[in-house]
């Protein structure tokens, strides 16, 4: 819980406070004024270190529910120590605070932190059993796929046994003349077999069936026909499994943070993505989404709410030939979302930066889609990322040990706004400063400026024909028209001759 600043006002820099551990509540301090006034004074010049020992926490199994949330308020405003560590704030005192870790929506690694619960209507998926046997995890799609084949063998071979046994067969075993509806069926574990040979079209040779049994010859056409659909169902969705193109994804890489730095003049938001086969992706496009919750003018809630991150779709940008690692860049313009955001503002900011690229696999021609995300601390300020191209004897050699390397340059800490704001008030001040100076020499040496304008109205007077006359400095004809021609010509001479 972030620490009221004001409250540590009198306090002095060299003082550190104890952390309280994990399951243990905070140590209470030693009142200062109970020191003596020579303990006092050395005190605010050395580190204490000395605390009270703890003392024994009363059990959970005896406090009441409202005892056990004051406990816990009591101890999330307790004061922190200044330690070294990750996920933590620094105050303008140098006090430390707990920041609040961010829950991902995205994984870096394209997992979506998403779980569905509470569905009533599972039937749905049987609907799609198809995709519902592709989409489950490899120990319960082997699982899936041995039990579907059993269940059919077991299933078939006790009917086998079952006419066996109804037609007496099993009671004519040592009966040369008996004629049984198959030929070395003695048991369940016979019939087991010849289900087993049937379905896999196996064919030893030793169980046959015989033209003595009709029942039979109509269980072993379902039989063929049940068994080559499950042979179909099954190897297709293994197939399919296997050659999804999630573990194409798993070669496709972003780098670990992205970067804010100045491009043309223009504030940037870029990251890198590279792809680590030599075959390539095809067609691949790149998006980018924000995930940041907020609040409408209605007073309506949206927990995560997503907005388009443009890197390139009205130019063409976001198609890419994907052959060398790339810096995707994000302009911050009026249309950004980041268009107000400073450096110190994106320090407060809690937001996520989705990243999706999809393409075709020139291997396979599946569409694959690789994701990762960024969070605000994972924004670098004022970096750019390091060359990683060099150019070999005949080729181009990619240093992938530069992927994720970036290095600080000057970039201004001010927001996009306030950086167009700048330049605009730099443009507005040259142009008035020209306008001034350009004034001043006119005041200067107005004789000049007036010989220049005389000389060019008497060359515009020679180019025209009919009868003319000058007063005042400015040519005149008798038609009108031709008179506004004139002094429009006048006054652009002019103004050339005075730059």
């Amino acid at each position: 819980m972030a620490l009221d600043n004001t409250a540590f006002s009198s306090c002095p820099e060299s003082l550190s406070l104890p952390v309280p551990e994990k399951g243990e509540e905070p140590v209470e301090e030693a009142p200062k004024d109970a020191l003596p006034s020579d303990v006092q004074n050395a005190s605010e010049e050395l580190v204490t270190t000395e605390t009270a020992p703890p003392t024994e926490p009363p059990s959970n199994n005896k406090m009441s529910f409202q005892a056990k949330m004051a406990a816990r308020e009591a101890q999330a405003n307790q004061p922190m120590k200044k330690v070294q560590g990750g996920g933590q704030e620094w105050s303008k005192f140098g006090w430390a605070r707990n920041r609040r870790k961010r829950q991902r929506y995205v994984e870096k690694n394209g997992r979506c932190n998403v779980q569905h619960g509470n569905m009533r209507e599972t039937y749905r998926y049987l609907t799609d059993i198809f995709t519902t046997l592709v989409d489950l995890n490899w120990r319960c799609s082997l699982f899936v796929f041995v039990m579907a084949y059993a269940v059919t063998w077991l299933f078939f071979g006790a009917i086998w046994y079952l006419i066996a046994y109804c037609r007496g067969d099993l009671d004519h075993l040592e009966d040369a003349a008996w004629t049984p509806c198959v030929n070395n069926v003695n048991g369940f574990i016979s019939a087991f077999l010849f289900s087993i040979e049937t379905e896999t079209t196996i064919g030893y040779g030793y169980r046959v069936i015989t033209d003595q049994c009709p029942v039979g010859t109509m269980l072993l056409l379902l039989q063929a026909i049940l068994g080559s659909m499950v042979n179909a169902f099954m190897v297709g969705c293994m197939f399919v499994k296997i050659s999804q193109p999630n573990k194409r994804a798993e070669t496709l890489v972003f780098s670990r943070n992205a970067v804010i730095s100045l491009r043309d003049d223009k504030l940037c938001l870029m990251f890198r993505v590279g792809d680590l086969r030599s075959s390539h992706i095809v067609g691949a496009n790149m998006r980018a989404k924000l995930i940041k919750s907020k609040q409408t003018q209605e007073g309506e809630f949206i927990p995560l709410d997503q907005t388009d991150i443009s890197v390139g779709f009205e130019t063409g940008d976001d198609r890419l030939f994907l052959v060398s690692p790339l810096v995707i860049s994000h302009e911050i313009d009026v249309r950004s979302p980041f268009w107000d955001m400073s450096h110190a503002q994106l320090e407060k900011e809690d937001f996520e930066i989705v990243v999706i690229l999809e393409g075709m696999v020139e291997a396979t021609g599946m569409t694959c889609q690789a994701r990762s995300s960024y969070l605000a601390e994972e924004l670098l300020w004022g970096h750019r990322f390091s060359p990683m191209m060099l150019l070999a004897d005949g080729f181009f050699d990619v240093d992938y040990g530069a992927f994720h390397h970036t290095f600080e340059v000057d970039t201004p800490s001010c927001s996009a706004r306030e950086l167009a704001l700048a330049a605009a008030r730099l443009d507005a001040h040259l142009y008035w400063s020209i306008s001034s100076r350009l004034d001043e020499e006119k005041w200067e040496d107005p004789n000049v400026t007036e010989q220049t304008v005389k000389s060019t109205d008497s060359e515009s007077i020679r180019e025209r024909d009919g009868p003319t006359f000058t007063v005042g400095g400015v040519t005149n004809t008798q038609d009108q028209s031709v008179v506004g021609e004139q002094n429009g010509s006048v006054a652009t001479d002019q103004s050339e001759s005075e730059a």
